[in-house]
């Protein structure tokens, strides 16, 4: 470990969930906010993430026809402060039956456990999206059934569909992620029935129940391929409310028969037809 780590502090004038989506594509050691602003905290260097930041940044301006006042501070400091502070901000996220703990909190009696180092992987619970997704699972997942996990980060969702009784394939883009899922399956003792590094078009079989708590822009962009695989329910998540629609337009043939909104953010349980 490093006795020094950076912390980057970005204070955008406007579009900060768009900001954050961008980021939580690409970096995965978890993001605070604080206000306005948020942090971003690592061992190595940001400077090609400032850089694909301020290229995203100028493709809004210009989408947008606005300017985006962006306010970047990078600072250096002591990994022992960072790692104390970063523990003490992490505390377990209780989601009906679910207990989703970091390791340094214990167990809790009568709630099924879940294991999650939030700076080893890419969901934690914390976020309203994976809490969202999380209660959608529990209204369509029965015993047996096949699922995937799009773009599955931590594994976390998937690792809930498999308590609830599910058969679970997950797939990402990033070959952090699979090792990150397979390791927390393990961790929990979960079963993972088939997982690989792409999409879910390099499936060859079709889902009762498919996953996918990415943005918005990505759920339309690969639209066709999800309706594809799924034989029931499409769970949509990363969605900003306003971009709703934006979606639901790109899944017409589906019935929308629940949404879970949390915040500013929206989660969607569609029905095939």
């Amino acid at each position: 470990m490093d006795k020094y780590y950076y912390e980057l502090t970005i204070t955008p004038s406007k579009f900060k969930e768009e900001i954050e989506n961008f980021l939580m594509e690409r970096f995965f050691n978890g993001i605070e906010e604080k206000e306005n602003s948020l942090i971003l905290r690592s061992e190595d260097s940001f400077d090609e993430l400032i850089h694909e930041l301020k290229t995203y940044i100028s493709s809004l301006e210009e989408l947008f026809d606005t300017k985006i006042n962006l306010d970047i501070k990078l600072s250096k400091k002591s990994n022992e402060d960072w790692i104390k502070k970063y523990q003490e901000s992490i505390t377990p996220v209780e989601i009906d039956e679910f207990y989703i703990h970091p390791s340094w909190y214990p167990k809790k009696e009568g709630k099924i456990n879940i294991l999650i180092d939030p700076a080893l992987a890419f969901g934690s619970g914390h976020h309203e999206t994976t809490k969202s997704c999380i209660k959608a699972l529990k209204k369509v997942v029965k015993k047996s059934d096949s699922l995937i996990d799009v773009g599955c980060g931590s594994g976390i969702l998937g690792i809930v569909a498999n308590k609830l009784g599910a058969v679970v394939d997950a797939c990402d883009t990033d070959p952090v992620a699979i090792k990150s899922t397979k390791e927390n399956f393990e961790l929990n003792n979960a079963k993972l029935n088939n997982i690989w590094e792409g999409s879910i078009n390099k499936s060859d079989k079709k889902y009762d129940v498919v996953v996918a708590n990415i943005i918005a822009d990505v759920l339309v962009f690969i639209a066709d391929d999800l309706k594809n695989k799924v034989n029931k329910y499409l769970i949509l998540s990363g969605i900003i409310d306003k971009y709703k629609n934006k979606v639901l337009e790109k899944y017409k043939e589906f019935k929308l028969i629940d949404e879970i909104k949390d915040n500013e953010w929206v989660t969607l349980i569609l029905e095939r037809k």
